[in-house]
């Protein structure tokens, strides 16, 4: 549930279609998962530098 990773990752930030952002190493990268939480399944769909992220449209 997203509660969960809000939990256990409080930076976590939350997208539409169940997407969620992670900052990895201070901010400097970033993580884009998709989550299916009823199938406990998580895809990583992109991964990046912040500057990079910026110009990324999700």
């Amino acid at each position: 549930m997203p509660q969960d990773i809000k939990n256990r990752y409080s930076s976590a930030d939350f997208l539409a279609e169940n997407r969620v952002i992670f900052d990895i190493k201070g901010n400097h990268y970033r993580l884009v998962v998709k989550v299916r939480y009823q199938g406990g399944i998580v895809v990583i769909e992109w991964v990046g530098t912040h500057a990079e992220y910026d110009k990324q449209d999700f």
